[in-house]
């Protein structure tokens, strides 16, 4: 799955989002509206780790995505 159908899908995906980065506030994923780029930044802030890492955990999340 692109990133664009996930963004458009946000509403269905933040509950996935939310199984696998069960920090996340619903403000946070609230806030990322389904932009990588925000989603990485709440993820490295909540998680403590680093952008490159935020961005491997989002790339697996995205492929499991597909797989589903």
């Amino acid at each position: 799955m692109n990133w664009d159908r996930i963004e458009g899908n946000w509403k269905q995906m933040r509950g996935k989002a939310r199984e696998k980065w069960g920090k996340l506030t619903d403000d946070d994923l609230d806030q990322a509206a389904g932009r990588r780029d925000q989603l990485a930044g709440r993820i490295q802030e909540r998680y403590g780790v680093a952008k490159d890492e935020a961005e491997r955990q989002l790339d697996e999340w995205q492929r499991d995505a597909d797989r589903h």
